[in-house]
């Protein structure tokens, strides 16, 4: 999928709709985590410099296609102008009057934010007639906000039908570094995967057997493992409908040469919260009415055996409840392990996000994407709606500079 990218189309002094994905974490009102906004600066100042009148699409929270006084974008405007250095206007709709009002005043350079798009039913419908509204306030669409590729709704794919369409430099950015992990990893090539669910994963899983060397496995998910290949793990969180595709999936592993390594020890807590008694067990002698909510010591160092002669690493989901700061070890250890090594890291989904953003680490890391499920999805080479829409790059003319996501892996 070569596709056009925002240097690949005229845009200079042009009205341009930018599909961005500011969805941050709030807190009474102020962001408690701006990583996807700073992600998207390149662009912006791309379009800037080159005199475009530069219209920001974002959802924040869902809002289910009502208006929810606490996720409107106007919360994200001061610091957006912050990042900015400038004044950000801020348009009180989404296609609408007041919206097409402000793009018409518009100066070159100048940025205006719309109202939360999640707010019109018609956005997840992907409705036309609204993507035709948000369409008609622009010259050229560029969507950069990979989060959301994986969702076909009318800012993310709409739109496209009705303006001239380009990836933005975030999403180049991605589709770069996760080809590279998809198409050409150096080997040996380790995926780890958390979070709750084997179900959320099991594509992706399936997926990668095909690719790489080694699983590691932690978080709530790894209980289900556990349990498929006979241990007893108490009261822990066990998807018991999906025993049987664990057993097949450590089946396939097994016959396909693939290396999976489940927890050997873990750390469990007599319940589910912050403040809960904690102490770490052999997977062979978790307590019946305790619940598994880390990876213990033992499975950190199996993991970093792994790690360290890795040379291709695609991690996602925590391998413990890594809000609660007592079954964070776990994730804050793997963070400092995949820092320190020799391969190319690529990071995805909100907590090991923040594993890394937290320990400071984030500059050691290959890449680390704005997107968890669009990530994944991607990885399991399934087609992402929101770039499938977009432009291809053959046979394309251009009035700037061209470049392709293909082979720039050095500045992914």
């Amino acid at each position: 999928m070569d596709k056009k990218t925002v240097r690949d189309i005229g845009v200079t002094g042009k009205k341009v709709l930018v599909r961005v994905d500011f969805n941050v974490p709030l807190h009474e009102g102020i962001i408690t985590d701006d990583t996807r906004m700073t992600a998207a600066m390149p662009t912006i100042r791309y379009l800037q410099g080159k005199g475009a009148r530069i219209i920001l699409v974002t959802h924040l929270g869902r809002p289910k296609g009502k208006v929810v006084a606490d996720m409107s974008t106007k919360q994200l405007v001061q610091h957006l102008g912050e990042l900015l250095g400038e004044e950000v206007l801020s348009a009180s709709d989404c296609g609408g009057a007041d919206s097409r009002r402000m793009v018409s005043g518009l100066k070159p350079g100048q940025v205006v934010l719309l109202e939360n798009v999640r707010f019109y039913a018609g956005e997840e419908k992907n409705d036309l007639d609204f993507a035709k509204a948000l369409a008609a306030l622009a010259d050229v669409y560029v969507n950069d906000a990979f989060g959301t590729a994986h969702r076909a709704h009318a800012s993310t794919e709409g739109v496209t039908h009705f303006l001239p369409s380009c990836a933005g430099l975030l999403l180049e950015k991605e589709l770069a570094a996760l080809s590279f992990a998809l198409y050409k990893p150096e080997k040996p090539f380790v995926a780890i995967f958390g979070g709750a669910k084997v179900s959320d994963k099991i594509s992706v899983i399936e997926s990668m057997l095909k690719r790489v060397q080694h699983i590691l496995v932690g978080g709530g998910m790894a209980n289900t493992f556990l349990k498929a290949a006979g241990y007893q793990t108490g009261k822990s969180l066990v998807e018991e409908d999906k025993l049987d595709v664990a057993r097949t999936i450590l089946e396939k592993a097994k016959a396909t040469g693939v290396e999976i390594v489940l927890p050997l020890d873990v750390v469990v807590a007599d319940r589910f919260a912050a403040e809960a008694q904690a102490k770490t067990v052999d997977v062979t002698q978790i307590p019946a009415d305790w619940m598994v909510l880390d990876i213990g010591p033992a499975t950190v160092e199996a993991f970093a055996a792994v790690i360290e002669k890795a040379r291709t690493i695609v991690w996602n989901g925590p391998l413990g409840v890594y809000e609660f700061e007592k079954f964070a070890a776990g994730t804050n250890a793997i963070t400092r392990l995949i820092a320190g090594a020799k391969a190319k890291t690529i990071v995805g989904g909100g907590d090991v996000v923040a594993a890394v953003e937290n320990a400071g680490l984030a500059e050691k890391i290959f890449h680390i994407s704005t997107g968890g499920g669009a990530s994944l999805e991607f990885l399991e080479g399934r087609t992402l709606p929101g770039v499938a829409a977009l432009e291809d790059k053959v046979g394309g003319d251009s009035s700037d500079e061209k470049t392709s996501y293909s082979g720039k892996l050095e500045n992914a």
